[in-house]
């Protein structure tokens, strides 16, 4: 009977040992992979890409529409900004409302931190934003007392667009930008899940 017992507690404390190695290897090519994605322009231009091909509105007619598959995920822009209100809320705290999709007045999501409220517009476009949208923003961010906005794409901002968002207090959120702040959103949630679970490593 001593001798069971004893094996047992050689099983599991030899399965114990080989949970916690896989667990740390596991760790290990997680976080190798994280920091080679911040580091990587390329990569992080690659993401921002799938992004906007998962978003995107596919037309009926389209022969190169993105079906989902079992590697594949395809949502509509609809959820485009719910995506994007929940990584601005992982990754800078506060709490986001996402918009209905009709009637929002051009307001996708509104975040409110403990600075106080942010209104953002989310577009996934492969071409670069003109300023209309940040135009939208700004008004909207006077009418309800908004102290700064979000103007966030897959794609990149045309030089005025840039130009006209100077000095608003409207941050241009360009698809590189969104994998940064997304990847940051991660991170935050991974410190969080060690700080209820501590020996997680």
């Amino acid at each position: 009977m001593l001798l069971v017992e004893i094996m047992i507690g050689v099983v599991l404390i030899t399965s114990w040992i080989h949970f916690q190695m896989l667990k740390r290897k596991n760790n290990y090519k997680t976080a190798l992979l994280a920091s080679h994605i911040d580091s990587s322009e390329e990569m992080k231009r690659t993401l921002a890409m799938g992004l906007y091909l998962r978003f995107r509105k596919e037309q009926e007619d389209n022969n190169n529409s993105i079906k989902a598959n079992s590697v594949f995920i395809k949502q509509d822009p609809f959820t485009f900004e719910s995506f994007v209100a929940e990584v601005f809320e992982k990754a800078r705290g506060g709490n986001t409302w996402v918009s209905p999709p009709t009637g929002d007045f051009g307001v996708d999501f509104e975040h409110d931190t403990k600075e106080g409220k942010y209104l953002g517009q989310v577009k996934c476009y492969k071409e670069d934003v003109p300023f209309g949208p940040i135009a939208v923003i700004h008004s909207n961010m006077i009418k309800q007392g908004a102290i700064g906005g979000y103007v966030v794409t897959t794609g990149s901002f045309t030089k005025y667009a840039r130009e006209y968002a100077e000095e608003l207090n409207i941050e241009l959120v360009d698809g590189v930008r969104l994998v940064e702040i997304w990847l940051a959103g991660l991170e935050n949630a991974e410190q969080e899940i060690k700080q209820v679970i501590p020996e997680y490593i």
